[in-house]
C-alpha cells in the first residue's frame, strides 16, 4: 500500500490501556483534528439503557458491527486534506473479531481491506487499568495488542511502533514520525 495517495490520516492503535485516549486528546490540544474510539461511547450508551457491561460485551458480533458502522459514518466525515488523528481505525475491529473469536462479518473484512491511512502508529502497552468499560488482564492486553497489529501488518499498513514514554514525549515521537 502507498500511504503517500492515503489521507493525511493517522491512527494511534493498540492493546487496551496503551494510552490511545490519552494520546488523541493530547493531539487535539495541539490543534489536530481527531477521532475519537467509538466503542466507549456505545458501551455508555448501552449502560444509560439499563443493560450490564457483561450484556453489552456477550454480544460481540452485535457490538462489532456498531463500531464498524460509526467507525465508517465518522472517516466519510473527515476532510481528506486535513491531517487527523484517529484512536483506533477500522481494521482493529478484525484484531477483536478473531480474539473473541467471532463468526467473520465479512462487511468489516471489506472495510478493512479499503481502510486507507498514511501510517498507523501502534503504542507500546502500558500496565493495565481497570476502569468501568475495562476488563482486560495483561496477558490479554497483550493478545489484543498483537492481533492489532498482525492485522495491520496483513493489510500492508506503513505501522510504526511508539515506545512507552510519558505522555507529552509520545505525542512528540509521533509528531516527529509523520
Amino acid at each position: 500500500m502507498n500511504s503517500v495517495d492515503s489521507p493525511p490520516w493517522y491512527v494511534i492503535t493498540g492493546g487496551p490501556s496503551s494510552g490511545k485516549t490519552t494520546t488523541v486528546n493530547l493531539l487535539r490540544e495541539r490543534g489536530f483534528a481527531i477521532a475519537h474510539e467509538h466503542a466507549s461511547e456505545i458501551i455508555a450508551e448501552e449502560l444509560a439503557k439499563g443493560r450490564t457491561l457483561l450484556e453489552v460485551r456477550a454480544d460481540g458480533e452485535w457490538f462489532q458491527e456498531e463500531i464498524l458502522r460509526r467507525q465508517i459514518e465518522h472517516e466519510q466525515s473527515l476532510n481528506p486534506e486535513e491531517t487527523s488523528f484517529l484512536d483506533r481505525g477500522i481494521p482493529d475491529g478484525l484484531g477483536y473479531e478473531r480474539i473473541l473469536k467471532l463468526k467473520p462479518n465479512p462487511e468489516l473484512s471489506a472495510q478493512a481491506a479499503r481502510a486507507r491511512y498514511r501510517k498507523v502508529f501502534i503504542l507500546d502497552p502500558l500496565p493495565v487499568k481497570l476502569d468501568w468499560n475495562r476488563h482486560e488482564d495483561a496477558q490479554t492486553q497483550r493478545a489484543i495488542h498483537d492481533s492489532i497489529e498482525d492485522v495491520y501488518r496483513e493489510l500492508g499498513h506503513h505501522i510504526l511502533e511508539v515506545p512507552v514514554l510519558p505522555a507529552e514525549k509520545r505525542v512528540d515521537f509521533i509528531l516527529e514520525h509523520l
